[in-house]
């Protein structure tokens, strides 16, 4: 479905979401101003709360925001930080 002319187009907000799969009983809530982090035992939730600070310097110091980027300069960024895109597992 098309928008009308008259109506100014609204922006999405890009939002990074990190879960921890793992638990040590502890619940963990972390926000950032695009991101939210929730989960993981101390350590994992350590690590997820660096990588979520390290995109966001290194969008930073590209003079951009989470939602001026691209998918590939996205996926870029957080390959320098070390997360890798998941592969599923072929049948």
């Amino acid at each position: 479905m098309s928008q009308s002319p008259d109506k100014p187009r609204q922006r999405v907000k890009a939002h990074l979401l990190g879960i921890g799969l793992d638990s040590d009983g502890h619940k963990r809530v972390t926000t950032g101003p695009n991101f939210t982090l929730v989960g993981g035992t101390e350590e994992t939730h350590e690590v997820m709360t660096e990588k979520a600070v390290k995109i966001n310097e290194k969008l930073s110091a590209r003079g951009k925001q989470l939602d001026d980027v691209s998918r590939e300069e996205f996926e870029d960024i957080a390959q320098s930080v070390g997360l890798q895109r998941h592969k599923p597992k072929s049948n």
